[in-house]
């Protein structure tokens, strides 16, 4: 029986479920081929535009194309070879398994409702042709309708969702790395990774190579590099300068590390109950991943629409001076400034980070959380769709177990409670690397000799704020307090 295994999110060999099926389904001799299918997008549709759907940004383009490197040569390294197409994946398919004569085809499901209603449509076409066809479960601790409420619906809020995901068990299995793979008839053509297009044409992502390394080993790297910190990691993941956490993000995204071989990892090195404080609150932190799928599994629309529907004929701004601002790290508010140009220079951003810039947008200046959702989309290298839109929807209080609408975050004193030493900032915003800390936060607030002492001319060497904070608060109180109202009225 030849087997075609076709990777997506689930770049690397260890604890691969569509793998290690492939290899039990007959003798070692069996032929494997390993296919990576390229779907053919229209990257000009990929801008912040609440309108347009979202596509893998160039910053996550950046990735796969290493992580394919990565991979391909692992499989090299086990005899096998990564076969490369492009195209429409059925079409790819058809084709690879009339070249091969191929019976069974395994994939890895993904969560995203685009990619789900795909699989089905490609499963029944295939199995209506007689070709046999599974998927597993390879990128999740628990599939998002295995986990219900006591009433047999879905969870919209975070902690209940948690506590049935704990009780229905961490301590689960993984698969072990393939040693050896059987060798891919050199016949079979295959494109080359640089065929893809995957890589910028213009080189702005230089310095990613300073901050990543793409790839299964990479992501163990990082895993291990993190684990001597993981015990204070419930003190640390709030500070802005990010030295505290995993950021394993993309990592996860690209399937080249399961949540299942990080707990597992840390079950059987750390004992068999997840503890101290830390540990506890980093496989916590796995779990709004897994929500995230769980979110985009039940409630599809919520990609492109807000899952409550009070928000469906929401007034928000058209102001695209204002989104650009924010977009290139220029709203003379120095925490967003200092995060929004650390994600266009790494393609990442702190958790926290994210939730304050997200914030800013969607409550100071009243733009529609979708802009901010299709930009981080094309600039995060972790650009996870059910993650991403759980985030934005969460902060713009659109989402399940949303942030109240009353809930800003004031960007002032998040950074000063957050980067209390102004490290973040400074290293991200170094015009105003001179200013004491007192003004750092809001230098507005600084006199004309404090501003002069620094090198600081507000309006010519740093933006003046694009809004003021107290009368943005303000207005957007008013206008979600016109939800609440309408939600009320008889």
């Amino acid at each position: 029986m030849t087997t075609i295994v076709w990777f997506r999110q689930d770049l690397r060999l260890g604890d691969h479920p569509a793998l290690h099926a492939a290899l039990q389904t007959g003798a070692d001799e069996c032929p494997i081929i390993p296919v990576y299918i390229h779907p053919v997008y229209n990257h000009a549709n990929q801008t912040a535009d609440a309108t347009k759907p979202l596509y893998e940004g160039a910053a996550a383009r950046w990735w796969r194309h290493h992580s394919l490197r990565s991979l391909a040569e692992r499989l090299a390294s086990c005899g096998s070879r990564l076969i490369i197409r492009q195209g429409e994946p059925l079409a790819e398919l058809h084709r690879l398994i009339r070249e091969t004569k191929a019976n069974h085809v395994v994939w890895n499901r993904r969560m995203e409702p685009a990619a789900r209603a795909e699989d089905t449509r490609i499963k029944a076409a295939l199995r209506a042709e007689g070709i046999n066809v599974d998927s597993f479960n390879g990128n999740y601790l628990h599939e998002p309708w295995t986990i219900q409420n006591k009433q047999g619906k879905p969870f919209k809020v975070f902690t209940p969702y948690w506590k049935a995901v704990v009780a229905a068990g961490l301590d689960l299995p993984t698969h072990p790395e393939p040693n050896n793979l059987p060798a891919v008839p050199q016949a079979l053509n295959s494109l080359a990774i640089d065929e893809l297009g995957l890589l910028p044409a213009i080189a702005w992502d230089k310095d990613f190579y300073n901050h990543w390394q793409p790839g299964e080993p990479g992501a163990w790297s990082r895993f291990e590099d993190f684990i001597p910190l993981i015990d204070e990691y419930a003190e640390a993941r709030n500070h802005l300068i990010g030295t505290g956490v995993s950021k394993l993000s993309a990592h996860l995204h690209f399937g080249e590390i399961s949540p299942r071989q990080i707990v597992r990892y840390l079950l059987d090195t750390r004992g068999s109950v997840l503890e101290p404080r830390g540990i506890e609150h980093f496989v916590r932190e796995l779990g709004w991943r897994e929500f995230g799928a769980y979110l985009a599994y039940h409630y599809p629309q919520t990609v492109d629409a807000p899952l409550d529907a009070r928000f469906l004929n929401f007034k928000w701004r058209d102001a695209p001076d204002d989104l650009r601002a924010w977009q290139r790290g220029q709203t003379g508010i120095p925490v967003v400034d200092a995060a929004m140009r650390c994600l266009w220079q790494t393609g990442w951003m702190h958790n926290r980070a994210r939730m304050i810039v997200a914030s800013f947008l969607t409550k100071n200046l009243l733009i529609d959380w979708r802009c901010g959702a299709a930009w981080f989309m094309d600039t995060l290298v972790d650009a996870d769709e059910p993650s991403n839109t759980a985030g934005w929807q969460w902060t713009a209080g659109t989402g399940a177990d949303a942030a109240p609408y009353f809930r800003i975050f004031n960007p002032v004193l998040q950074a000063e409670k957050f980067d209390p030493d102004g490290a973040f900032i400074r290293r991200w915003v170094p015009e105003l690397a001179k200013l004491e800390n007192k003004y750092l936060f809001a230098p507005w607030t600084a006199s004309e000799t404090a501003l002069a002492q620094a090198g600081i001319v507000l309006g010519k060497t740093y933006p003046e704020p694009i809004t003021d904070l107290k009368v943005s608060r303000q207005r957007a109180l008013v206008h979600f307090d016109q939800i609440k109202e309408n939600a009320t009225a008889p």
